[in-house]
């Protein structure tokens, strides 16, 4: 989306999503080091919450080969309803545009930019099995709600979860 031909962003963003995968998968990975020489990924009965913009969205956009999928199928990430908002849903209606041919769900959405683009799903809470989710959502009010013009201050919009352990 913000690419070349080259596609480099495309390709960092489903690099990044990898190194996750990977990390979350084997704690004996060789080629995972930090900085005190230390080999390995996360510990198979560790708790942990993969959070943040990873600029993927699983199903719409384009992103290279839908990476999301690695992490949202992952067997130690909990399978969960996504977080929603009203406001995703509602903008995907104002603006129509590149969200009228999309086939994810609309209030789903954490990114938004603009009718030739869309919105996406692109930022993420992503816990451990070890965990139970109680509720959670996407910061994205609607027009005239509270905190319905901060949103102007990014393209992305904030996820939120409150988790609990199993």
């Amino acid at each position: 989306m913000f690419d070349g031909a080259e596609d480099r962003n495309g390709i960092r963003n489903s690099e990044e999503i990898r190194f996750w995968s990977q990390y979350i998968s084997d704690p004996a990975a060789p080629w995972l080091c930090d900085d005190k020489g230390a080999c390995g990924g996360l510990a198979s009965d560790a708790l942990f919450v993969v959070a943040g913009d990873h600029n993927a969205d699983p199903v719409d956009g384009g992103s290279t080969g839908h990476p999301m999928t690695q992490l949202l199928e992952h067997p130690r990430v909990l399978r969960f309803e996504p977080p929603t908002s009203q406001g995703a849903e509602a903008a995907a209606i104002r603006v129509g545009g590149g969200n009228l041919t999309q086939k994810g769900v609309a209030a789903q959405d954490t990114g938004d930019f603009g009718p030739r683009v869309g919105n996406l799903r692109l930022d993420y809470v992503l816990p451990s099995t070890g965990f139970v989710v109680h509720a959670g959502g996407v910061f994205w009010p609607l027009p005239g709600q509270t905190g319905g013009d901060w949103i102007e201050a990014t393209d992305h919009h904030m996820v939120w979860m409150d988790l609990g352990r199993r």
